[in-house]
């Protein structure tokens, strides 16, 4: 939730605004620190200066990286800020440091009205813009890419900025063949509802997006949550959140699902994914879609969010399309809990040179534990460790050849539970190491002799793969106990430890918020951190997912790869030289894929409209595009499903990766 927080902030002056086709009329406010605010914003600095794994300096260095990342946090499409806004911001550089050891926040809220009075600008110069028809046959392109743009020079290159975009935003409803009034209707009510999202903001939202403007620069996993920000994680946390099980973050104007939760509404749809951008939600079947561009994040969050049974419409941009084309989707809303997340099993068999193999697979969603009920005492409480025991046990009794883990969009969770799942494989023995903020490491260890499995194992990662799944993998890949498989995974190799504020100081009964702190840092018992670098896999998979857009390379700040010494460990095999002839075989299986050149394929074309950093807006020619981009996918959809039928299966059902990870378990048994 820290990074890339775009929304729009506060006015220099009090003002007003009257719609033409709304009678209420807003009125913005100067905002400006309360009584609490200085207090936080000094005890963060001191939390990071004295207690955070990096020990901040909080110096004239990080007085001008805290400028930097606030405005970037502001206007990180450059469309709203002046070059001349961001100069004069320039006379700030070298006191943020002072203003943070005197607790003294009020340089951000002076950013940030001055930043609504840029919104309100272009509010205005919008639906004047709106009230003139324009035409489309110019030969012209959109800039939609702003992230290493200048900033516009004066309101001149601001105004034809906005031109373009206006103009782009009416001709991509345009295309969908609705009429041009209504198109102009839809683009003036998205920045009315954005003028009105404005006028809510609080003095409490300002000082959150200043604060972690600041946190960020520690490391991206330390955050400050104001006391709405945290209520709304404690319930996330509880699992006791109704909604569709998707994690949102802000990017430029949109929001973009960044994971999907195993077992969630979101992932049972099958309609939604990863990269996926939201520009518009309904509630049921015949709610008015509501634009949320250019919306704060926990406020879109709180549109998607209701009640279990509901239904909830989103108009999304996939992320595996060339243009900005959009789509709409219904997904019904349930409750996200623990048994959604509870590890199964299936059997897969294959059949190679007139022989049949039995291949077990478990799919581990989430490193899970009830610790409520395990702490009163109770038997049958929920733990990963526990269900995948019992599953492994029923598989054993099916006399399956191997087993293959899956923690693909595994996030993470209980790091007893990664520990414990690691020793029914292994005898005994470190299985993490742990390196806190003065140094002290401590090796946490697997001390149960028995192993429950012993036969082939593969794991299966892929790039949301993070924290205690990393841990797991790489105890196992360290061991030589598996075949790690899939694409590199997150790199989430830190620890962080949760304070509510109110513990330590109160001022006159108000909620302060807490503050996430990181503390910690993995290291694998081979030395190597799994922080930044992750889980590479013995056979890797090209991903769709760039790590500079997922992951911990997506933040300049995120803490780096280092090693520590090596824990005493002895390994079950060395796996090198089976890897070795596993790959060539891998290697020759998908020349002759097709579904590995369908994933080669979709990668070109998500790395294509990674780099668009134009769109044309002649309407001609961008429907042309459409309509080329549409029949190729579906030429290509269709060959794709008369491969998958000539070989007896069922494309809807392909899993690539799940797949030749059996070949490779049947590898693994015909080597032995």
């Amino acid at each position: 939730m820290n990074r890339k927080i775009s929304f729009f902030a506060a006015l220099l002056i009090s003002a007003s605004l009257c719609f033409a086709n709304d009678s209420t009329k807003i009125v913005l406010k100067t905002y400006a620190p309360e009584p609490q605010h200085p207090v936080v914003f000094k005890l963060i600095g001191e939390a990071l200066s004295s207690y955070h794994y990096r020990k901040l300096n909080i110096d004239d260095s990080l007085s001008s990286a805290f400028l930097d990342n606030y405005i970037k946090h502001l206007d990180p499409a450059h469309a709203y800020f002046l070059q001349s806004d961001v100069s004069s911001f320039g006379q700030y550089r070298y006191i943020l440091d002072d203003d943070l050891k005197n607790g003294n926040p009020k340089t951000g809220f002076d950013i940030y009205n001055i930043y609504q009075q840029r919104i309100e600008d272009r509010i205005n110069f919008t639906l004047d813009l709106l009230k003139t028809e324009m035409t489309f046959n110019t030969n012209d392109s959109f800039q939609s890419n702003r992230e290493e743009a200048n900033f516009p020079k004066d309101y001149k290159e601001l105004d034809d900025l906005w031109r373009k975009k206006i103009k782009y935003e009416v001709l991509v409803l345009k295309s969908g063949d609705k009429d041009y009034k209504a198109c102009t209707d839809i683009v003036a009510k998205r920045y009315q509802n954005l003028y009105k999202q404005l006028s809510k903001t609080k003095n409490e939202d300002v000082f959150s997006f200043y604060a972690n403007a600041l946190t960020e620069i520690a490391d991206p996993h330390t955050n400050y949550f104001s006391p709405r920000m945290a209520e709304d994680f404690n319930q996330h946390m509880s699992l006791s959140l109704e909604g569709i099980g998707a994690t949102l973050q802000t990017d430029n104007e949109y929001t973009k699902v960044t994971t999907i939760v195993k077992g969630g509404p979101a992932d049972k749809s099958k309609k939604i994914f990863a990269g996926d951008k939201i520009v518009a939600v309904g509630q049921g079947k015949e709610g008015e879609m509501v634009s949320v561009i250019d919306w704060r994040i926990d406020d879109v969050v709180a549109l998607i969010r209701g009640k279990k049974g509901t239904q909830v419409k989103l108009e999304i941009i996939p992320h595996d399309v060339e243009t900005n084309k959009t789509k709409t989707i219904e997904i019904t809303r349930d409750r996200i809990v623990l048994e959604d997340q509870a590890s199964k099993s299936s059997i897969k068999e294959i059949e190679r040179n007139g022989k049949k193999y039995s291949i077990g697979v478990i799919d581990v969603p989430a490193f899970y534990l009830d610790f409520a009920r395990a702490s009163q005492g109770e038997k049958d409480y929920k733990s990963t460790t526990r269900d995948v025991r019992r599953l492994i046990e029923e598989l054993k009794k099916q006399k399956v050849n191997g087993i293959v883990i899956d923690l693909r969009s595994n996030g993470g969770g209980s790091l007893q539970e990664a520990i414990e799942l690691t020793g029914l494989f292994i005898k005994t023995g470190p299985v993490v190491q742990v390196k806190d903020a003065f140094g002290i490491v401590k090796v946490e260890k697997d001390n149960d002799e028995s192993i429950l499995w012993d036969g082939p194992l593969a794991v299966l990662v892929n790039r949301f793969s993070a924290s205690a799944s990393e841990i797991f993998a790489a105890a196992m890949q360290d061991y030589g106990r598996a075949v790690i498989l899939g694409e590199q995974t997150y790199g989430k190799g830190t620890v962080q430890n949760s304070f509510n504020l109110n513990q330590f100081i109160q001022i006159d009964g108000k909620k302060l918020g807490d503050l996430h702190l990181t503390i910690a840092k993995f290291y694998r018992i081979s030395g190597g951190s799994t922080q930044h670098k992750g889980v590479v896999p013995d056979i890797e998979f090209p991903s769709a997912y760039e790590g500079d857009e997922y992951g911990e390379d997506a933040s300049k700040f995120a803490l780096p790869y280092d090693e520590i010494q090596k824990a005493a460990y002895d390994r079950v095999a060395d796996l090198s030289g089976p890897i070795r002839n596993i790959k060539q075989k891998h290697e020759l299986r998908m020349k002759d894929n097709d579904e590995y050149k369908y994933l080669l394929e979709d990668i070109e074309v998500i790395e294509k409209t990674r780099a668009k950093q134009y769109t044309n807006i002649n309407e001609e020619k961008y429907k042309q595009e459409n309509k080329d981009n549409e029949a190729k996918n579906k030429a290509r959809e269709e060959a794709r499903k008369k491969a998958k039928e000539a070989k007896g299966k069922n494309a809807e059902n392909a899993d690539l990766i799940l797949d030749e990870s059996k070949e490779v378990l049947v590898d693994m048994v015909e080597t032995k």
